[in-house]
């Protein structure tokens, strides 16, 4: 069932948007279902979930951590870690370089852009992403690459509100990608929808999409550590 619901969700998305399997809560052996299915992107919260399944699992996954980062455990994921979704802070930016030079590599990273109406999601919000570029404060970092930008719509069965989060987060990263990386093309992701909105995050211009319970089913908590 978990492989046809995988493969059931492929079949739906366009073949240049990244599907992240999100197996937060979920086994490992859950994870080598898909993995054995032919999939490599994994997405998960929390740090010590991350590092547990990490030590476990074949080292060709690519994992994304997408969840809130704290900055005095960026050390622990900083030697693997394919991608950070939720860079929220020029802290946690300074901690990550830091971390990522110390193990000689550079991290791929997304600010994340607060475009929900709810307080609780993280974030930057849209004018200071702005404004960062502007200042050209990315150029300050030499061990991240700027990836793109990440955002989460607000949790409502408002579809009209949910596109206008999207639409307006589609519309900073194309005039981010157009003013400050015409001449690098590494800035080219933007992650945005999930399980209950992963189509309309699409149709406003999402590449990268992190969906768990339409291919793993409901969150096995007891399995959470």
């Amino acid at each position: 069932m978990l492989v046809e619901n995988y493969r059931k969700i492929l079949s739906s998305i366009p073949s240049h948007v990244r599907l992240i399997a999100v197996s937060k809560t979920h086994s490992p052996e859950k994870i080598l279902e898909l993995y054995h299915a032919g999939h490599r992107l994994f997405g998960e919260n929390k740090v010590q979930e991350l590092i547990s399944k990490y030590q476990v699992l074949p080292k060709d996954i690519q994992w994304h951590m997408i969840g809130h980062l704290q900055s005095n455990k960026v050390k622990y994921i900083a030697p693997f870690i394919a991608m950070i979704h939720s860079v929220d802070s020029v802290k946690l930016l300074d901690v990550i370089e830091k971390e990522a030079r110390k193990v000689n590599r550079t991290i791929p990273c997304l600010l994340e852009v607060h475009i929900a109406q709810e307080e609780s999601k993280y974030g930057f919000l849209p004018h200071e992403v702005s404004a960062f570029f502007e200042q050209r404060q990315h150029l300050n970092y030499k061990c991240i690459e700027f990836a793109g930008l990440m955002g989460m719509a607000t949790y409502t069965e408002n579809s009209e509100q949910v596109r206008s989060e999207f639409s307006n987060l589609a519309t900073l990263f194309k005039s981010i990608r157009e003013k400050y990386f015409t001449a690098n093309s590494n800035f080219n992701t933007l992650s945005m929808g999930m399980s209950n909105d992963y189509m309309i995050a699409i149709e406003e211009g999402s590449n990268m999409i992190r969906v768990g319970s339409l291919i793993f089913g409901e969150r096995n908590y007891a399995n959470n550590s």
